[in-house]
């Protein structure tokens, strides 16, 4: 369908102008179109004199489909030779324009088609540039290693498009802005020097070419400004240079700008490459509220620099950088995008309208926000395309006169000046209102400072010295918020205490800028900082080490219901996929901090008991070994060759195993493997099955273990495998076997009651449980299993392990003694279930135990766990009633259901004596038989 007869848009109304001068270049123009011809050359000069130059092609393309004049329009820009690159892009811009224009005008294209073309037609333009002045380049020799064939694919050199280029927006009269860069690996370190050399000589060209104004016009203004440090380097530089730039100097506006970099020209497939290689540059890892107080100071110079302040007025306003204007919305976009796109790589997107559209899919914005800025952007826009339209100027003013408002007014199809005028004064006060609010900084007055005690005084004056506010820039933003923190503390029962725990966060803190930023943008954040500090001390410190884990408070989902372990692991396996092994291994430590943030959280606010959260730590680390295990074989398997047989299995033993880890638990943890005969592996390095499989467990010990910049995952004990330290790392499924039916110790036994498989292939899973059944349901002699159980009781006491006061492990009546008898209970009753209730339920089964003496072992097995699970969440040291301080008394009171620290140590001395008894009395008479 041919543009004529796609016409939406009533004729554009001028009544003086040029218009039936253009028609007369135009004797065959269908009667529909005169309206539309006159009225745009009566507006437009420069549109009048293209319709003159261009008659011919525009009477031919006019009855064409759309489509194909567009496509034909970058074909033939593409096939033009290096004798007719001035000429030849200038006719096709004069095309383009016009074809264009008359397309916008008329109602057939949207914006985005419109600025699609102008921006396809520059990308064709500068590959056509690099493409025919690469040659004879190549034929000079002056690029080392550089065919001909080469200059088809730009030899390593690539054109970045940035700004509205990159974003495919730009408009009728934009420049272009292009870095430069070649990829320095393709070249010998001798040759690089001469390769930049031509490549520097090329771009010059390039850009000569589309810049220089000729008889006939220009092509594009091509800016290369935007390079890394302009002022000193080439206009071509190489991409290891570019890459050693950002990652020690780059600024925040160069991550902004970056949003919207595309390889345009030249290699492109380099050119992606590079631009994965920002990545970290651009998108941060945690919410970079940052960026905002950027925007503001970059908004701040430029009004400044242009004169851009005060009420909005219509004549000779700024339609891209004043008030209200286009500017304003894609900086609302971007700054949003940047804060949040490091996590969220479905905001990373170039163009300003689906950046809108996603960002209310996120819910970082209303849907009624991004609709009515997405209004706003495409009729501003328009209102731009007009004002350059009329005599292809670089500006985005409004007239200054009534002449020229009519003009463009008419030339968006409306002859109501005024009613013109007073939609589009009301669309610049609109996008005012929405975005000013989100760049303007609210600030509180030295004199609203509360009063302070003496004591938190003198906490607030060792506050200048720590590393987070050594910045002017750290300081200026924490100085508006510390009087809201400080008024915040003061409304806690005990605000000295509760600043003293703050005061060990702020002091832990590295850095300041990005987290008081975060505090700035998410008042609710500092909410919950002050409830952590006024309860756990030592969460609080552990999040001055781990800040960025309150990027998840705002990122959405913090406060819903856990998901599950299959949710869980599809969430971690999102995260990691299609990283190296060392990236895994951090992003792993970053995704489980933020979840096992979460549950200490949900933990101290009652969202979830003490079960629940041990519930919730084992599922967290089951699923980061299940994670792990395949890419540690991977990692091995690089080296030395896939894994011999069916592969290897991680076992979980102790609390991991049970299900009960706490916020401070290590890992007790076995690797079984089954060679099936296989004697060595097949690599570069092979390795025999023992080595190989002792390998990859000390492979996963370092995955779990070893400090990265991200810190560590767990501790991980191997001491319950056969044999103990003696032992093998990793065990065969037949050995393991044999040493638990042969050689082990009863309480090898013990502990295997607790063994979970839990990562490697369902076959070997399968096996080793198999195992475990087979083993646990052997007949024993009941009174050397209690005989041996009260060994290593006498062995605990004599170690020491007595425990007291709140100590909720260790010691007789207390946790491990009453798991131990459970054990016990469980070895000789042949049950295979984990978990101390059922356990105790097989000692009544064997009438060693009645069912009162179960209840009361289980009860307080229970208020001892609930206990263990507070402790450990408030304190990574030994329990200290006076340092957790009275919102950390309150918090074990609550969880362990008694009104005061008072009641609790009666209740659990009480429960743990009546324990112990019973402890005593069966260990006393072993039941008769199994």
């Amino acid at each position: 369908m041919s543009l004529a007869s796609r016409l939406t848009r009533h004729p554009i109304p001028f009544d003086k102008g040029l218009g039936a001068d253009a028609l007369t270049h135009l004797p065959d123009l269908a009667p529909e179109l005169r309206p539309l011809i006159e009225g745009t050359a009566g507006c437009s000069p420069y549109l009048a004199l293209l319709i003159g130059k261009e008659a011919e092609w525009l009477a031919e393309a006019l009855t064409r489909d759309p489509g194909d004049v567009q496509s034909d329009l970058l074909k033939d820009t593409a096939a033009l030779e290096r004798a007719d690159l001035e000429s030849g892009l200038r006719q096709a811009k004069r095309r383009v324009h016009l074809y264009a224009a008359l397309a916008d005008l008329g109602g057939v294209w949207p914006l985005e088609e419109v600025t699609g073309l102008i921006s396809d037609f520059a990308d064709a333009a500068v590959s056509v540039c690099l493409r025919r002045l690469l040659v004879p380049e190549a034929r000079r020799g002056k690029i080392p290693g550089l065919s001909e064939a080469d200059a088809a694919t730009g030899a390593g050199m690539v054109a970045i498009a940035m700004g509205k280029m990159g974003a495919r927006e730009l408009n009728y009269s934009s420049d272009i802005d292009l870095i430069c860069l070649f990829d320095d690996d393709r070249f010998d370190d001798a040759d690089e020097m001469e390769a930049r050399a031509g490549f520097i000589r090329v771009t010059r060209k390039m850009a000569a070419t589309l810049n220089d104004v000729t008889r006939e016009g220009y092509v594009f203004r091509t800016d290369l400004r935007l390079r890394p440090d302009a002022s000193v380097t080439p206009v071509c530089i190489s991409m290891t240079a570019a890459e050693r730039y950002y990652e020690a100097e780059g600024r925040n506006w160069e991550r902004a700008a970056y949003i919207k970099a595309r390889a345009a020209a030249g290699d492109i497939a380099a050119g992606e490459r590079f631009l994965e290689i920002l990545t970290p540059f651009v998108w941060r890892k945690h919410l970079d509220f940052a960026a905002i107080e950027d925007t503001q100071n970059m908004r701040r110079k430029i009004r400044s620099h242009k004169g851009l302040h005060g009420p909005i007025k219509l004549e000779g306003h700024d339609m891209k950088l004043g008030p209200g204007g286009i500017r304003e919305i894609e900086f609302f976009a971007q700054t949003r995008q940047i804060v949040s796109g490091g996590r969220d790589p479905d905001l990373r997107l170039r163009g300003t309208v689906p950046a809108l559209a996603m960002l209310a899919e996120k819910d970082w914005i209303s849907d009624q926000t991004a609709r009515e800025l997405t209004d706003h952007y495409r009729a501003h826009r328009e209102i731009e395309h007009r004002v350059q339209m009329i005599h292809d100027t670089q500006t985005h003013d409004l007239p200054t006169n009534e002449d020229g408002f009519r003009r463009l007014a008419n030339l968006c199809g409306q002859s109501d000046v005024a009613g013109f005028r007073a939609g589009l004064q009301e669309r610049l006060a609109a996008v005012d209102a929405l975005c000013e609010p989100f760049f303007k900084t609210e600030t509180t007055p030295a004199h609203d400072m509360p009063d302070l005690s003496e004591t938190a005084e003198d906490i607030v004056a060792r506050w200048p010295g720590y590393p987070a506010l050594r910045s002017a820039r750290g300081q200026a933003i924490f100085a508006r918020l510390k009087p809201d923190i400080l008024a915040r503390f003061l409304d806690t029962p005990r605000p000295d205490e509760a600043l003293t725990n703050f005061d060990g966060f702020l002091r832990g803190l590295p850095a300041g800028v990005q987290l008081f930023a975060l505090f700035e943008a998410n008042p609710s954040l500092v909410d919950l900082l002050v409830d952590i500090c006024g309860t756990a001390p030592g969460l609080s410190r552990h999040l001055s080490r781990n800040s960025g884990v309150l990027d998840a408070v705002i990122g959405g989902g913090f406060f819903e219901a856990w998901p599950g372990e299959e949710a869980l692991e599809a969430d971690l396996e999102s995260d990691l996929e299609g990283l190296d092994y060392e990236d895994v291994l951090n992003a792993t430590r970053r995704w489980k901090k933020e979840w096992h943030f979460r549950i200490g959280v949900h933990h101290l606010r009652g969202l979830i008991d003490a079960e629940e959260a041990g519930a919730q730590y084992s599922q967290l680390a089951s699923t980061i070994i299940r994670a792990l295990w395949p890419r540690v074989a991977e990692e091995v398997a690089r080296r030395h060759g896939p894994a011999p047989g069916k592969g290897g299995a991680v076992v979980a033993m102790g609390s991991l195993g049970a299900g009960q880890l706490t916020a401070g638990s290590d890992l007790d943890l076995i690797v079984i493997y089954d060679a099936d005969g296989v004697e060595m592996s097949e690599g570069k390095r092979p390795l025999d099955a023992r080595g190989w499989y002792a390998k990859a467990t000390k492979t996963l010990i370092t995955a779990l273990s070893a400090p990265t910049g991200d810190g560590t995952l767990y501790e991980v004990d191997m001491r319950l495998r056969p044999s103990g330290r003696q032992g093998p790392v990793a065990t065969s499924v037949d050995s393991y076997r044999n040493y638990h039916l042969g050689e082990a110790w009863t309480w090898e036994h013990l502990a295997l009651t607790r063994a979970r498989p839990l990562a490697g292939k369902p076959a070997l899973l399968d096996a080793i449980e198999a195992v475990r059944v087979e083993v646990l349901t052997v007949t024993r002699d009941p009174a050397k299993v209690v005989a041996d159980a009260q060994d290593m009781r006498a062995r605990l006491a004599a170690a020491g392990r007595v425990g007291e006061g709140l100590d909720a492990k260790e010691g007789p009546g207390r946790m491990k003694d009453i798991e131990l008898v459970a054990q016990a209970a469980a070895l000789i009753a042949h049950c295979p279930r984990r978990d101390v209730a059922a356990q105790l339920r097989a000692g009544v089964s064997l009438g060693w135990l009645e069912a009162g003496q179960a209840d009361a072992l289980q009860e307080a097995h229970h208020l001892y766990g609930r206990l263990n699970q507070a402790t450990r969440l408030l304190t990574d040291k030994r329990l200290d009633l006076d340092e957790i301080g009275l919102g950390g008394r309150r918090f074990l009171s609550r969880e362990t259901d008694v009104a005061d620290v008072g009641e609790l140590a009666a209740k659990t001395e009480s429960i743990r004596a009546r324990a112990e008894g019973i402890i005593a009395k069966a260990m006393a008479k072993p039941p008769k038989d199994a």
